[in-house]
């Protein structure tokens, strides 16, 4: 049987990180060991002086490494996380993703056939998730399971490429082959790692069955910054994102988005939804453009203002 471990990254952890480590020890399939990789050493001593008894010391397979801000790094920082492993599959989450069943561990496990790098979970919305994030999950989490390829690149297009580190469990022999994360990146490590992956020949799988709980009613100044770090990362990685649009992909959400709200009877709601959606598409373009733009504007449109340090 083929041995899993989890690795999340933190930052400013809450108190749920701790019910998220015991939803993830009740898994059908325990983790060999659950590898926290937290940024600022500080913030997770706050974390665990304002519980009087560490809920995490009734466990013995947690393995907690720092960093600091300045180190972090989306993909890097999840290639220090594999090295504390040696398990034959591991497991990438979120610290504000939630398994949904105690089968989360053990379907995308299932579905690691030695073709396939990586496998994704469903993502399911919170109960105040506004109701355009709501729909987006449905949109870009359907029902139906998928097992993607390098040849389906003319039909889905950029969702070829599509995995999510909120949860996503990867293949130890796999990664190797690839190479682990690429080494420094804005955002999008998981769908720089899956477009690799499809290149060299391998599969991506989509496990509606898996699901995790993770939503997020961003702003319309996140929602711009998300995205102008999404367009920074398409920028810089043009062997995996070169030739493949995403934006087709955005105006079919849109446009199915507002039919949706008419449907439901909130058209009301869709002239906010389309300011947003501006921010989103003004975000996206900035990153995509980023290089010609003075150096100022950049950290200021960035989210992650430190891949921009000298």
């Amino acid at each position: 049987m083929n041995t899993v471990d989890v690795i999340i990254p933190t930052y400013k952890p809450d108190i749920s990180l701790f019910r998220l480590i015991d939803d993830l020890q009740t898994q059908s399939i325990r983790p060999g060991h659950i590898i926290i990789m937290n940024t600022e050493q500080k913030y997770w001593d706050k974390l665990i002086s304002e519980n009087s008894e560490n809920p995490l010391k009734k466990y013995n397979n947690i393995i907690v490494k720092h960093v600091s801000k300045s180190e972090f790094d989306h993909g890097e920082t999840r290639n220090q996380g594999v090295q504390l492993s040696d398990a034959d599959f591991f497991l990438m989450m979120t610290q504000d993703a939630f398994p949904r069943d105690k089968m989360l561990i053990s379907s995308l496990a299932k579905a690691l056939d030695k073709d396939v790098a990586a496998a994704y979970a469903r993502q399911y919305p919170k109960t105040d998730c506004n109701l355009a994030e709501r729909f987006s999950r449905k949109f870009n989490y359907p029902n139906e399971a998928m097992k993607k390829t390098q040849a389906d690149i003319g039909r889905l297009g950029i969702k070829t490429y599509f995995c999510s580190n909120v949860c996503a469990m990867y293949r130890r022999d796999v990664y190797n082959v690839i190479g682990g994360f690429t080494h420094k990146t804005i955002f999008n490590e998981d769908m720089v790692y899956a477009g690799t992956a499809c290149q060299k020949g391998y599969a991506i799988c989509y496990v509606p069955e898996a699901g995790v709980i993770h939503s997020h009613n961003y702003s319309v100044s996140q929602q711009f910054h998300r995205n102008f770090d999404l367009g920074v990362s398409q920028t810089d990685h043009p062997e995996i994102f070169g030739n493949i649009s995403s934006e087709s992909e955005g105006k079919k959400m849109v446009s199915q988005t507002i039919q949706h709200f008419r449907h439901i009877g909130k058209a009301y709601l869709i002239p906010h939804y389309i300011i947003m959606c501006g921010s989103r598409f003004m975000g996206y373009k900035l990153g995509r453009n980023y290089k010609k733009l003075p150096k100022a504007l950049v950290r200021a449109c960035a989210m992650n203002k430190e891949y921009f340090r000298s």
